[in-house]
């Protein structure tokens, strides 16, 4: 059984990461730093993808910032970065997935059934997958919504379209 959760998690997980690629590649750039309620898409963009690489880490205190993480030298986590230009997004798309790829091969029934390891959340590991994938899939569709509003020739495209499984 646990093979089988590490699969569909990894394939599900791994279908969101590709639709928020896709995003971020067909969003024209005048539109990417564009506004979505109070964010731009490129913070939208960089939040969800910090979050996806914090909660991969097995708890709060293992997670490690990366250098896109940084801006100015300062050392504080940047949640609320103003994002980063495409091509860091779509290279921290990558490193994402290949967290998730490891960190998912790792986990047990007995890992996944205890505590999360972040002290905000109440539920387990395996839960704090499902919650950080529904995370992924929010602002997701919200990017893609936007971009179908503002760009015409992104309503009846391709370069938007739902990933079934796996990555692409």
């Amino acid at each position: 059984m646990a093979d089988y959760v590490q699969t569909i998690l990894t394939s599900q997980f791994e279908a969101a990461l590709a639709m928020l690629k896709q995003c971020v590649q067909a969003c024209p750039s005048e539109h990417y730093d564009g506004k979505i309620a109070k964010d731009s898409f490129r913070t939208i963009a960089y939040h969800t993808l910090f979050w996806v690489d914090y909660y991969l880490s097995p708890g709060e205190d293992a997670f490690e910032l990366r250098d896109l993480n940084h801006r100015g030298g300062d050392d504080r986590v940047l949640e609320s970065s103003p994002g980063l230009t495409r091509d860091e997004t779509l290279s921290y798309v990558e490193i994402c997935r290949q967290k998730l790829v490891e960190a998912l091969a790792v986990e047990t029934p007995e890992s996944l059934a205890a505590p999360s390891g972040f002290s905000r959340f109440s539920f387990s590991r395996g839960e704090l997958h499902l919650y950080n994938l529904r995370h992924i899939q929010h602002h997701t569709g919200a990017l893609s919504a936007y971009l179908r509003r503002v760009d015409a020739n992104l309503k009846d495209s391709k370069a938007l379209s739902w990933v079934r499984m796996g990555w692409r």
